[in-house]
């Protein structure tokens, strides 16, 4: 029995000194795990999100920001997923141009489900606090909510001012062509701009009437002046684009102007004071009104020339 003693003193001292090592071992473990997984995190945190919709995201300060809302109605669901097709292939370089779908409050049980599935998708729409209309203050709605809609509260952001650096009213029958469109902009203000198709269509001078409401422009203090101003809001009906320009002359604004007539046209049939022929300069096209339009359109500016080939599809 005595010889059992130093064999048992023996296991336990052994024992004592596994279990430290053990335990030594998991700590080390435990250190390169949190060092892991801190690291883990900081790379999620610095990845950029493609779902981010603020006009920062993926953007340099340089980069010039614009926001196209293209004013349609909450029932053009087929339309909005075709548009999204024609700008979510373009990637104007130095520039960071952000497409919204802008309509008036919903009506319509089956708008309040399809249109929210929508915004979870793709969050691209912006729902006005109106009445749907054309010409009785859908634009003005429009321009005025952006400042408090894109104001950002936050005292420790990094998102730039202002938000963008220019503002465009467009509709869903126009095509724009963004890199053109950017390049258009590269040498203009930044602000007190007034930016598009100048009306009546033989008139080449910016400074007379309006822009046509195919696709108008303007720089982000004139989107925080029609906001403020009184001028708007007294002179809300009448032809949208017209009435635009009678606040702009009235209130003394636009200074700088630009008119960007022939880049911006309606499309050539049929043929009228308006129209032009399609030619590799374009900024944009007006009056897209069917299928055929659209597609001879589409094929002019080659826009399926980036195509990958692929073991997928086969398109003669």
């Amino acid at each position: 029995m005595k010889s059992a003693r130093p064999d048992r003193r023996s296991f336990i001292l052994s024992s004592f000194f596994f279990i430290l090592f053990l335990c030594v071992l998991a700590s080390i473990n435990e250190v390169r795990f949190d060092s892991l997984l801190k690291f883990g995190q900081c790379a999620l945190s610095n990845t950029p999100s493609s779902n981010n919709s603020s006009p920062s995201a993926n953007s340099s300060l340089d980069d010039i920001r614009i926001l196209i809302g293209i004013l349609t109605l909450p029932d053009q669901y087929n339309r909005r997923h075709f548009l999204r097709l024609i700008y979510g292939t373009q990637t104007p370089a130095g520039a960071r141009v952000d497409v919204k779908f802008v309509f008036c409050n919903l009506t319509k049980e089956d708008q309040k489900v399809l249109v929210a599935l929508e915004i979870m998708r793709y969050d691209d729409i912006i729902i006005l606090d109106c009445k749907e209309n054309m010409n009785k203050g859908k634009t003005y709605t429009y321009f005025s909510s952006l400042p408090e809609m894109l104001r950002d509260t936050d005292e420790n952001s990094t998102t730039p001012y202002p938000p963008y650096h220019y503002v465009m009213k467009t509709d869903d029958d126009s095509y724009f062509r963004l890199n053109n469109l950017v390049d258009s902009l590269r040498e203009l203000p930044r602000e007190d701009l007034y930016y598009g198709y100048v009306i009546p269509c033989p008139s080449m001078d910016p400074f007379v009437h309006y822009m046509s409401g195919m696709g108008y422009l303007i720089s982000w203090d004139l989107v925080e002046w029609i906001r403020e101003s009184e001028i708007p809001k007294n002179h809300l009906e009448g032809p949208e684009d017209k009435t635009f320009g009678d606040w702009i002359r009235e209130g003394h604004r636009g200074k700088n102007r630009f008119n960007a007539k022939w880049s911006m046209y309606n499309f050539p049939e049929p043929a009228t004071g308006c129209t032009h022929e399609l030619w590799p300069d374009t900024i944009a096209v007006h009056l897209l009104k069917n299928q055929e339009k659209w597609i001879r359109t589409l094929k002019y500016f080659n826009v399926t020339d980036n195509l990958k080939p692929s073991k997928l599809y086969h398109i003669p």
